[in-house]
């Protein structure tokens, strides 16, 4: 990794510590962050503004959760789920539902870089690769 781009990494990394606020991306000090890049530009902005975008998107995605689904899925199941994940994740979790048939039954949930299933063609497949 050439030596401009491990810099422009470090600080984009520092800017999402900049950017948190409780563990949480903070909408206003994403706003700073970036006023301050417009007035004090770093070398090379664009790598430094992609690689924070990439770490702020990340950050993002670990506090929503996609919740694919082949039958129907309650309000009550959906809210019940983003519960259970806000307390294991220790963080509010708001998750959405989407509707998959390929799973044939069961659900497919994605947080962040996590994925969990329990459905009938995620079992099919690992009974294919057997």
């Amino acid at each position: 990794m050439a030596a401009h781009q491990k810099q422009a990494q470090q600080l984009a990394r520092l800017f999402l510590r900049l950017s948190l606020v409780d563990g949480v991306v903070s909408p206003e000090r994403v706003a700073g962050v970036l006023a301050y890049i417009e007035k004090h530009r770093p070398a090379n902005p664009t790598m430094v503004l992609q690689a924070y975008h990439h770490y702020v998107a990340r950050e993002l995605a670990k506090s929503n959760a996609v919740i694919e689904h082949a039958g129907p899925l309650s309000d009550g199941a959906l809210r019940s789920i983003e519960g259970a994940l806000s307390q294991k994740y220790k963080r509010v979790v708001t998750a959405s539902a989407v509707h998959n048939a390929e799973l044939i039954a069961g659900l497919r949930l994605r947080i962040g870089d996590d994925v969990y299933e329990s459905s009938i063609s995620g079992q099919l497949d690992q009974l294919a690769t057997v």
